[in-house]
């Protein structure tokens, strides 16, 4: 067939696509001591000097918890049939265990009623990294109780809101639970020690397994359980060289097959066994834990911002590990010394993180073939620019429009190509707190003033709902 007679890739969605916008608890919500809400590691590790730029923290954050109505109502203005939030454990079960507080589920109870109000489909997220401080105290994630904690929190929440919520998603991103929190350190709880995060990782798969089947327990049949992952795209930057394919293999089984591997086929990957021997012999993986972990998934929650480059180490090289997941002396990646780090080429954020929808195409077709028939949702994508509003108010974001514009369409090229993927999370709705860069960074389409809390949307977030309004992409310029 000559390139004149290739069918184009069609210009609109399908028609029942979810055009959603995604947040976290401890990125927005604020209130960290009302209601019953006791402290997370992410209030213990904003709250240690040194740990997040300017000692930035989420005491405040957007404060979602008291203008979460006017939040709601900014997000059906924008033509949003979807949004993704997700559940502070440590607000609805203070110490990780136990029964739960209502005052804390009340708030969202309220939230889920304002949303179906405004015809807006919530989907819960369950575990977006906010352990409840005295679990870690108890150990955290490399303990295996962590595990079973999770499921009797999983069930609390499923038995509130699982007769309105029918998209539930168990953790997300669990790879930066583990690795950052457990062996970089650059995220909370801020520990440094790649067996602990090997092990974090696991019981990070046992307490899905576990919550998956919690929730579905107690909520009807007909909702939808799924994961987050955050799969890297790894490229080697040599294809043609053997040691390069092979570093791209390690970070892949690292940062992938560790979780798809148990959660969609019920084991581990050999390969990813053999690399980190030298670490752990995996003992802490007990007979029948991969049967828990390998649950039946309704869908896949894939989040994409960036592709990895990676190479053969040279042993002579010296200077910063560019895998774009922060600064510091601890890798994320246990056993892989052998493995260097580049800047893939391209327009960049400022996350320093290259701007290539080719990637995102690649990672939904991926998981297309080793999932046949298992939706997909984009359940985060998106990036930080230096936001700031012009003399009248107006805050325009070209770049982020762009960036937007070019992934959507890698999303569509994808469905054309036979992917059943059916929503689509920009991430993020509101600027808020990032993490390890405290305020410094904004993934917002809503810019928010952190002294006023004022709401101004940008022009990417105009821009997106007219493609929500449309169910069609919006030439850039047009905003």
């Amino acid at each position: 067939m000559s390139d004149s007679a290739t069918p184009a890739t069609p210009v609109t969605f399908p028609p029942a696509f979810l055009w959603g916008a995604a947040t976290s608890a401890y990125q927005i919500e604020g209130a960290v001591r009302e209601d019953g809400r006791t402290p997370s590691i992410w209030d213990t590790f904003s709250h240690t000097p040194g740990k997040t730029i300017g000692g930035d923290t989420g005491d405040i954050a957007v404060d979602h918890y008291h203008r979460y109505r006017d939040d709601v109502a900014l997000m059906a203005d924008l033509n949003l049939n979807a949004y993704r939030f997700s559940v502070s454990w440590s607000r609805v079960q203070p110490t990780g265990r136990g029964p739960a507080v209502q005052r804390g589920l009340d708030f969202y109870r309220k939230l889920v009623d304002e949303l179906l109000a405004k015809g807006i489909k919530p989907a819960v997220t369950l575990y977006h990294w906010d352990l409840p401080q005295e679990l870690e105290d108890a150990g955290g994630w490399p303990e295996r109780d962590t595990a079973y904690r999770f499921a009797e929190y999983a069930q609390i929440v499923g038995e509130a809101l699982g007769d309105r919520v029918e998209q539930w998603i168990t953790l997300n991103e669990p790879w930066c639970s583990a690795f950052l929190g457990y062996a970089s350190g650059v995220h909370a709880p801020g520990r440094t020690d790649p067996v602990a995060a090997l092990r974090a990782a696991h019981h990070l798969n046992l307490a899905h397994g576990l919550g998956a089947k919690a929730l579905r327990s107690v909520m009807p049949a007909r909702n939808s359980v799924a994961i987050s992952l955050n799969s890297s795209v790894v490229r080697p930057l040599s294809p043609s060289d053997p040691a390069d394919v092979a570093a791209a293999r390690k970070i892949d089984d690292l940062s992938s097959g560790i979780f798809h591997g148990p959660v969609m086929h019920g084991a581990y990957p050999e390969t990813l066994l053999e690399a980190t021997s030298s670490l752990t012999d995996w003992s802490y993986v007990l007979d029948g834990d991969l049967d828990l972990i390998h649950q039946p998934l309704d869908a896949l929650g894939l989040n994409y911002y960036t592709p990895t480059l990676v190479s053969a180490a040279d042993p002579d090289a010296k200077g910063p590990r560019a895998d774009g997941h922060g600064a510091s002396e601890h890798s994320p990646w246990p056993a892989a010394e052998d493995v260097a780090f580049h800047q893939s080429p391209g327009e960049q954020t400022e996350m320093g993180w290259s701007v290539d929808p080719t990637g995102l195409h690649e990672l939904i077709m991926r998981y297309h073939r080793e999932a046949p028939g298992l939706p997909i949702y984009i359940t985060e994508n998106g990036a930080a620019y230096d936001d700031k509003p012009d003399a009248d108010g107006t805050v325009h974001d070209p770049e982020r429009v762009a960036y937007l514009h070019g992934h959507l369409s890698a999303v569509r090229r994808a469905i054309a190509d036979g992917a059943d993927v059916r929503g689509y999370f920009l991430w993020s709705l509101l600027d808020n707190f990032e993490w390890a860069y405290g305020y410094d960074k904004r993934f917002g389409a809503v810019y928010v003033d952190y002294v006023t809390q004022q709401r101004t949307p940008k022009s990417s977030a105009l821009w997106y709902a007219r493609a929500a309004k449309s169910g069609t992409l919006p030439e850039p310029e047009h905003i």
